[in-house]
């Protein structure tokens, strides 16, 4: 007896012992491969891997004989389910069976068997031991054993390129059909997800890793499937189109990501240390010299028009507003128009005190030394300026503290 079909968006039914791993099979009229997949497959996890284990058959509106054999194959295996969904869409079949699944870890992996699965108990092992978030296949590792023609090898790796120049992208393959997920972090960030076709990949990872997620990388041994019929070209667009779309929602805080990183980002290494202060201390410091730099340029400039206290209240003011600026975006990684007027004010009461301090250095400088040159002067502000940098990176911390929570990651991965 087959076992029952689920419609997209319902509630898959839940086993009565729960399985460690659900492995889904997206497919899309593979008849042809499918039940050579499958019995591979279920060979696999029944001899290699050490945890309960689920197939489950993703069919997305096919309208070969596709279903037809994926019951046949749920009613001879107790561990093997269909799901059908009436909407194409490798994307939307993930997410459906994923939202649901019963599972502690969900991957994935092409009907086409391309990649060893002698790679998947290395993909899931760190998931299970809650190690890592997310694993994924890698096909671009120096240790991977690939077979492929030169034009996919072109394409993945000026993807690759891409992703890594437009989205700050760390991870290193963003296409290999072979990936796995912790079932409580896809349940929180598969909502945020848009894509319902091939980018649902690379949408995923970028935003696992923006939030802050670890993503553990498997080598992999790929054979290429001359056979495969994925439109090279249209997959190609679509994919542009889809970084595009997730680097303009990323610059205007479209995506809750501090939010997540709330949520799911992982505790201090050290007790009393911020995930992610170090990243945004070395952040802090390139901002920093560069202030200090302009603020040296303007002071000199300014000094013999203005005078000492004029050239450094104008020059202070400028480098601050410029400062604020480079340290919302920069170091504290946060985008958008939405309280910018608001965080440029804060950042001038932080000026305020610099000011305070530069000013005060200058009297005692005269004060004592009323004779001291210019130089002297930019040596004495300067270092006034240093001191007030402390002040100012813990001020900018509390200016910015609802898009930045202590146990945050800025980038993703910054200690």
């Amino acid at each position: 007896m087959t076992k029952s079909l689920v419609r997209p968006q319902a509630a898959l039914p839940v086993a009565a012992d729960t399985v460690t791993l659900d492995v889904v099979v997206p497919v899309y009229n593979e008849e042809r491969d499918l039940e050579r997949c499958v019995r591979r497959l279920h060979h696999h996890l029944a001899e290699a891997m050490p945890y309960p284990s689920r197939i489950t058959i993703a069919d997305n509106a096919s309208i070969d004989g596709t279903l037809a054999v994926a019951n046949l194959l749920a009613a001879e295996f107790e561990n093997v389910r269909v799901v059908h969904l009436d909407q194409k869409g490798r994307g939307r079949a993930l997410r459906t069976v994923w939202s649901a699944s019963d599972a502690q870890v969900v991957a994935y992996m092409d009907v086409d068997l391309s990649t060893d699965l002698n790679a998947l108990l290395p993909l899931v092992a760190p998931l299970v031991s809650g190690h890592s978030d997310l694993a994924i296949g890698s096909r671009l590792s120096r240790s991977s054993r690939v077979v492929r023609g030169p034009k996919r090898e072109v394409i993945s790796r000026c993807y690759n390129l891409i992703l890594r120049g437009a989205l700050r992208a760390k991870f290193s393959d963003a296409q290999c059909g072979f990936k796995a997920m912790r079932t409580d972090v896809a349940r929180q960030l598969l909502p945020l997800v848009e894509d319902t076709g091939w980018f649902f990949d690379t949408e995923l990872l970028v935003l696992a890793e923006r939030v802050g997620l670890r993503i553990h990388e498997v080598p992999v041994d790929w054979v290429d499937d001359p056979d495969s019929t994925v439109d090279i070209v249209a997959t190609a667009v679509a994919d542009l189109k889809g970084v595009v779309r997730v680097g303009r929602a990323l610059a205007t805080g479209k995506l809750p990501v501090a939010a997540l990183r709330s949520s799911l980002g992982r505790e201090p290494l050290v007790a009393g240390v911020p995930h992610g202060m170090v990243g945004q201390l070395v952040r802090f410091a390139v901002v920093g010299i560069g202030s200090t730099l302009a603020y040296m340029v303007l002071y000199l400039m300014l000094h013999s028009a203005l005078g000492a206290q004029a050239a450094n209240f104008t020059a202070l003011l400028i480098t601050a507003v410029l400062n604020t600026a480079a340290n919302r975006a920069f170091t504290f990684g946060v985008r958008g128009s939405e309280g910018a007027a608001r965080h440029q004010v804060q950042g001038l009461a932080v000026f305020a005190f610099g000011l305070l301090l530069t000013s005060g250095s200058l009297f005692a400088l005269h004060h004592w030394a009323p004779g001291a040159s210019r130089h002297v002067e930019l040596a004495v502000l300067v270092i006034a300026n240093l001191v007030a940098t402390v002040s100012r990176f813990v001020a900018l911390r509390w200016v910015f503290r609802h898009h930045t929570p202590n146990h945050s990651q800025s980038q993703g991965v910054d200690q």
